[in-house]
């Protein structure tokens, strides 16, 4: 990251901890930032930019949905047995672990998940520049497993604690 990069996401961050008043952002804000602040909240800006952009590039690569929370929610579904109307996902089977892992997703660090959402309206409204620091990634898992996908896919780059990966046509 250059310094004019780093400078605009400061710029973009530091007046996003805690908001004024109540702002209310759309859906793909929110699952944006969520999937920020449960995948890479202890990785600083260059981690938090790098899994948004995977999720990016999955929204844009035809072999995933098309809108950001379907890509963010993305995973195998069954019934309620509450209500058959109601899908819920299968625990952890989701492509982002946080989304199906049986817990609250209702983020317990407001400022740190303010953050994210300061930065995610940033991006997703043009407000600041975004560059995709993966060279296209669309997979990611943390250095301390190995899945079996990874040998199928083309590594890009380590940031933190992930390792991303292109999936080639």
């Amino acid at each position: 990251m250059n310094a004019l990069e780093a400078l605009i996401i400061a710029a973009t961050l530091a007046g996003s901890t805690e908001p004024a008043s109540p702002v209310v952002y759309d859906d793909s804000v929110t699952c944006l930032a969520k999937n920020m602040y449960y995948e890479s909240r202890n990785q600083g800006t260059a981690g938090w930019m790098a899994v948004t952009a995977v999720v990016l590039n999955r929204v844009n690569d035809d072999r995933f949905p098309n809108s950001i929370c379907e890509v963010v929610e993305e995973g195998p579904t069954r019934k309620s047995w509450k209500d058959p109307n109601v899908r819920i996902p299968i625990k952890h089977r989701c492509q982002f672990s946080w989304f199906c892992d049986g817990q609250s997703d209702n983020p317990k660090n407001k400022t740190a998940y303010n953050k994210m959402l300061g930065l995610a309206d940033a991006i997703l409204s043009n407000e600041m520049p975004f560059y995709d620091i993966t060279d296209g990634a669309t997979h990611y898992h943390a250095d301390y497993v190995t899945p079996a996908w990874a040998k199928t896919k083309t590594m890009t780059v380590e940031i933190g604690d992930h390792i991303f990966y292109k999936w080639e046509r």
